[in-house]
């Protein structure tokens, strides 16, 4: 069987969100099938501009097909579009120019699908709401896949996508919640789908203490691991982590890891060490008492899978209805809403090493049971072998 992966786009450099969730599936997938990746070159997710080398390259052994991007995004344009059709009456039109400007704009790549139709037998489209997944689905129905990678927000209600969920041979979720949102906006239950996700695996060479003697750490600390964004609730969780601190006197430190595109406070017990291997992040989530996810937007926390795989508790924020449905049912994290829910329910955490031990006990046995690769690669092989069934 010959899988194309279709992408916004891929990369070795890029460490968190639907391309590395698209990058470590194909990657577990080329033991059973041919493999390839079909993308754009763009790297930047803000305006797509073109950076990778037109063609086709090598990455972890499956072959990677780059298409141009030919007309970059224009933030403020963007902007200025959305904005008005989440705020008018608008025409489908007008949303379909919305896609256009989403992005990332790249004929070719469709193009290509077109006319190799016929030499793949499915193609698996990462994320719902670009131009790649909507065009493509619509033009090869019969052949696609879709892993929406959906969250709570509000570009999901356009008419345009209403249709497009009840289009693809299988539907691959994320989530619990992410199935039920799409389920009710689209009334597509027929929809061949499963509840999957992305695995997990922790790398054997990893050390809390080294953690702490590398980085000359003193103190607990609490952690955080993603793009250090305002829509990922990174401003909030430095509004709330500063009031307390002021307000229980609490020595609690906090560390982040990963790329920032916001300004961080300048504070002695508030340090931002960018990116770490994958040993180096393990031994950060071995050495910290818990990890914090302040996102309000998410279809699967895969930091958080990261996090109960190592044995740690979360803190997360009640308002993403994804990651209060996974705390709820591994019984392994908890959640606030608001200032005063956060205040209490860190310093509960922070308190109890019983109950961290507890949580952490429960996290891994969640894992255990939802994430290791093994039932992640049974849950893909299992939905192609159905479809190859209803052919």
């Amino acid at each position: 069987m010959r899988i194309g992966f279709v992408v916004q786009r891929y990369g070795l450099e890029i460490s968190g969100g639907a391309e590395l969730h698209c990058r470590w599936i194909a990657e577990h997938m080329k033991k059973y099938f041919h493999v390839e990746v079909l993308t754009t070159r763009a790297f930047d997710y803000i305006t797509w501009k073109n950076h990778y080398p037109k063609g086709e390259e090598i990455v972890n052994g499956i072959p990677v097909k780059r298409f141009s991007v030919t007309k970059t995004r224009d933030p403020v344009k963007f902007g200025r579009i959305q904005n008005f059709i989440l705020e008018n009456e608008h025409s489908e039109e007008e949303e379909l120019k919305w896609l256009e400007e989403e992005g990332p704009f790249s004929p070719s790549l469709l193009q290509y699908i077109n006319d190799h139709k016929d030499d793949y037998d499915y193609f698996i489209f990462f994320s719902y709401r670009y131009y790649h997944s909507y065009w493509g689905i619509n033009a090869i129905p019969h052949k696609s896949i879709l892993v929406p990678t959906a969250e709570y927000d509000p570009v999901i209600h356009l008419k345009i996508f209403k249709d497009l969920f009840r289009k693809p041979r299988a539907i691959i979720y994320n989530s619990v919640e992410e199935r039920k949102m799409i389920n009710s906006l689209s009334n597509n239950e027929h929809i061949l789908g499963d509840v999957v996700g992305v695995g997990t695996e922790i790398p054997s060479d990893f050390s809390g203490r080294k953690f702490y003697q590398n980085h000359q750490i003193e103190g607990d600390f609490v952690i955080y691991i993603g793009r250090i964004d305002e829509n990922k609730g990174c401003h909030e969780l430095f509004d709330f982590f500063l009031r307390f601190k002021k307000e229980t006197g609490s020595d609690i430190k906090l560390i982040l890891l990963g790329s920032s595109v916001l300004k961080i406070p300048s504070h002695p017990d508030i340090s931002y060490l960018g990116f770490l291997s994958n040993e180096e992040k393990s031994s950060a989530l071995d050495g910290a008492l818990l990890l914090t996810m302040p996102s309000f937007y998410e279809s699967l926390s895969m930091v958080t899978v990261e996090a109960w795989a190592a044995g740690k508790p979360v803190l997360a924020n009640g308002r993403c209805q994804v990651l209060k449905g996974q705390c709820l049912r591994s019984n392994a994290g908890l959640f606030y809403e608001n200032y005063d829910e956060f205040k209490e329910t860190l310093k509960l955490l922070l308190s109890s090493t019983e109950l961290r031990k507890t949580m952490g006990k429960n996290g891994r046995e969640y894992f255990r049971r939802n994430y290791t690769w093994e039932i992640i690669e049974n849950k893909y092989l299992s939905i192609l072998e159905l479809l190859e069934k209803g052919k």
